[in-house]
């Protein structure tokens, strides 16, 4: 089969792809195993190859990110459950003040919390940012949105442990420890760039208009109205997929929807604020520790074990475990584990089915011709790369399923493209940022959870993450450079 026969069948493939999840409302799980199924019958792979093709990918993928992802979302929901989260922003606010109130936001919810889902870490915040949003002055609301955008979006895609950065590590075969530490480089400086960037936005050229931009009408701050956003919004399992589809027509995209409940500090004893965040600290401190030896050829000994990113994991969720039975009832820890096993399956599923889209690019001869291709010198590949992710998401409105669908495409010939593969990596992630709209979950939840107009939605999460996505391309490009 000529390339360019190959070439039109993967475009038709991958059109097809979006076309399923966006206009015919298939969910993406299908729309993949049918995209990635149709790739290996037209190019040649034969019945049985394609089947193959398509279990072997899914079970290399498996391998590589199923129990990281697993840990990591158990984690994630037991900090949730025992109110880690609000005690470390209060902590952090108390610590550096109300004029630091957005930075802080960002830097944290970017950095410590990047194990609890998006859709989640929304419903546990937005309360807070909203009442905190006025005290800042006309602009306080805009302020705090764009640093929940920010500081959510931004440690999802590239801080380990968000599962957009675990998911895509895994698919391109990025080392754990380099895509943790590397994508703090990127994504730390990306938060504070992008809070400084957008107050200039907002004062100068956005012009906030809390008339126009905010509803007038109050929303309940309290447990029950976080609770009805979440169900409005579609849930934790929204945010494992990225946060997906409109609420209007959650089953075009949204994988699964499970109701978030924000703990009670009355019912919750508390431990220790150091003690609470220890999981997140010792896990992130053992894959830094392992990634760190292996830069600078530094034997660990028996340690070496303890930094492997699947032991690190582990270790991380035992902890988290082991502290949530000592402030709440067994049935409420094991109801934790329980929902975070729910919230995972449907990211595992996705992220092994991209898998299997690279497979069939593989096994078909695509591979040598999307080399080629990428190679030709139109762009730089790491552009094409964001270039191809950005498309992803505005088509499909999910950040999740952008990049890890790139980074599926991009897996057969990511070794080829002349750059470090966690430079591709970043890069895809960087792209899946790019312009989210009106087809995403995460659009309306933010809109109801902050009380804006959907003019103002536009304003702030629109636009911060737009921005998050076009500062952190050129720090990644910088890196290409360094690296």
């Amino acid at each position: 089969m000529s390339d360019a026969w190959l070439l039109a069948h993967t475009v038709i493939a991958i059109v097809g792809i979006v076309a399923l999840i966006t206009w015919l409302k298939t969910p993406p799980i299908f729309g993949l195993l049918i995209g990635a199924t149709y790739l290996g019958l037209a190019t040649g792979l034969g019945i049985s190859g394609t089947a193959e093709a398509l279990t072997v990918g899914f079970g290399d993928v498996m391998a590589e990110i199923g129990l990281l992802i697993t840990f990591g979302v158990v984690m994630g929901s037991l900090l949730t459950a025992t109110n880690t989260l609000q005690r470390v922003i209060e902590g952090l606010l108390g610590l550096f003040g109300e004029k630091r109130v957005p930075m802080v936001f960002a830097v944290s919810l970017s950095t410590l919390f990047t194990s609890i889902y998006s859709d989640v870490v929304l419903v546990l915040t937005a309360p807070l940012a909203r009442r905190l949003g006025p005290r800042l002055g006309p602009r306080g609301v805009a302020l705090m949105g764009g640093a929940l955008t920010a500081g959510i979006e931004v440690g999802l895609v590239f801080v380990v442990p968000g599962v957009g950065a675990l998911a895509v590590a895994g698919l391109l075969d990025v080392p754990l420890g380099e895509m943790f530490l590397l994508g703090l480089i990127v994504g730390v400086p990306t938060a504070v760039l992008t809070m400084l960037t957008f107050a200039v936005l907002l004062k100068r050229v956005l012009r906030w208009d809390p008339a126009a931009d905010e509803l007038k009408a109050p929303v309940d701050d309290t447990d029950e109205g976080a609770d009805d956003g979440a169900g409005n919004g579609g849930g934790a399992g929204g945010g494992a997929a990225g946060s997906d589809g409109h609420p209007g027509a959650a089953s075009s995209t949204a994988i699964t929807t499970t109701t978030v409940t924000r703990p009670s500090e009355e019912r919750v004893r508390q431990l220790p604020l150091l003690v609470s965040i220890s999981p997140v600290l010792v896990t992130l401190a053992l894959i830094a520790l392992g990634a760190l030896a292996n830069a600078f050829d530094f034997p660990l000994g028996p340690i070496a074990l303890l930094s492997e990113p699947v032991i690190a994991m582990a270790i991380g969720a035992g902890l988290a475990h082991l502290l949530a039975q000592r402030v709440l009832p067994r049935a409420e820890v094991n109801s934790a584990v329980g929902k975070a096993l729910a919230m995972a399956g449907p990211i595992l599923v996705l992220s092994g089915l991209s898998g299997s889209v690279a497979e069939v690019i593989g096994q078909s001869g695509l591979r040598d011709v999307l080399a080629e291709s990428f190679n030709a010198g139109f762009l730089p590949p790491l552009l094409l790369v964001w270039l191809v992710a950005a498309i992803l998401h505005i088509a499909m409105g999910s950040i999740s399923i952008a990049a890890i669908t790139a980074a599926g495409i991009l897996a057969p010939i990511a070794g080829s493209l002349g750059v470090p593969v966690v430079l591709i990596a970043l890069a895809a992630c960087s792209g899946a940022l790019f312009l989210p709209h009106v087809s995403s979950n995460f659009f309306w939840m933010f809109q109801s959870l902050l009380n804006l107009s959907t003019r103002g939605t536009f304003k702030t999460h629109t636009v911060a993450m737009s921005l998050a996505s076009v500062i952190s391309l050129p720090i990644v490009l910088l890196l290409d450079i360094v690296v």
